[in-house]
């Protein structure tokens, strides 16, 4: 027996987690923190895994991670040692980081008009009359790839294996809170209620791992309300950026081809104590790859004039492909197969 997949304390590094994807430990992490997906954190049981390497290009069906790429080694499992050379490979490499950074932050003598050398210092550096440096805000690392090389305008989930198109008006995540987002609409606004920045849409894929469910049906239909919640209701710290959910309508579901798979969808209008409210999706189909673990994909369209139009939902589904294939279609209505 070996441990179920899930986030698990990392071997190298106890202040991370990891993603055990149930025969060897990938090289996804995250920093500690409950994402409503995928079992409790913690140690496995104390058993030795069954070590498997993932084929060249095989993507992996875990929930997007947005965590450091570098860690331990494949070789132990969740209740396994440390990774061995590979942490001390950063410790030198973090090491050498920081002696590059001590050189830049130098000072630069830039002239002698009186005699005495002028220097500058590099922005956000403090100074003996301004010890408090200014530093740009950080930019966290994207949940979804780069647009491809090839066709920019398709993103690449490569943990879940497939593609999504990014249509007119929507760009990859950036200063997102919320986990494994895909895309949003261009710009944010401030939320009607609390002043806080909202956007008019996103696009969220992950990989259901925390329930013995697999019908596509029962996933979506048991995912609909918290979706609602999470993006009309109560943010993450608490606020109200809507006022708070007043009534819900299903407006459509039904089967739902994607990626060359059968899949279901349940689709909610949402009205809201302040602002127009809106549209949420909840769309589950099984993986083309691994262990076809359910993918859940979520949208949340603003309604009125300023949401974008509820012709991108479909727009986005018919265009999700497998990795690696451009040809696979499907669509609401184009049913393959049962969904239950």
């Amino acid at each position: 027996m070996t441990p179920p997949p899930g986030w698990y304390r990392d071997p190298s590094g106890p202040h991370l987690e990891r993603w055990w994807d149930g025969t060897a430990w990938t090289e996804h992490r995250r920093a500690p923190g409950p994402t409503g997906y995928g079992p409790a954190v913690g140690r496995a049981p104390a058993q030795e895994p069954v070590h498997c390497q993932a084929q060249p290009g095989q993507a992996a069906t875990v929930p997007l991670s947005t965590g450091a790429e570098a860690g331990a080694g494949a070789g132990s499992g969740p209740g396994g040692g440390p990774g061995g050379g590979r942490g001390k490979a950063l410790a030198l490499t973090a090491a050498a980081a920081v002696l590059v950074a001590a050189i830049v932050t130098g000072v630069f003598v830039l002239g002698q008009d009186d005699g005495s050398p002028r220097t500058q210092t590099p922005p956000g550096t403090a100074t003996a009359t301004d010890p408090s440096p200014v530093n740009d805000p950080p930019s966290p690392s994207p949940t979804a790839s780069e647009p491809s090389a090839d066709d920019p305008a398709v993103v690449e989930d490569q943990l879940n294996g497939i593609t999504f198109p990014l249509p007119d008006g929507w760009v990859l995540p950036k200063y997102v809170a919320q986990d494994d987002v895909m895309m949003t609409t261009d710009g944010t606004y401030d939320c009607p209620a609390d002043g806080s920045v909202c956007r008019h849409g996103l696009v969220v894929s992950r990989t259901v791992t925390a329930t013995a469910e697999t019908s596509p049906k029962a996933l979506a239909r048991q995912d609909i309300e918290d979706a609602a919640d999470d993006a009309y209701d109560e943010d993450l710290i608490g606020n109200k950026p809507f006022g708070g959910i007043e009534s819900h309508q299903e407006v459509a579901s039904g089967p739902v081809a994607v990626a060359g798979r059968a899949g279901y969808y349940v689709r909610w209008r949402v009205k809201t104590a302040e602002g127009p409210g809106g549209y949420v999706q909840s769309m589950v189909f099984p993986s083309t790859v691994g262990t076809e673990s359910p993918i859940l994909v979520r949208y949340v369209f603003d309604a009125g004039e300023d949401g974008p139009p509820l012709t991108d939902m479909d727009t986005i589904t018919k265009g999700i492909r497998p990795v690696g294939d451009a040809d696979t279609g499907g669509g609401v209505g184009s049913g393959i197969g049962p969904t239950d």
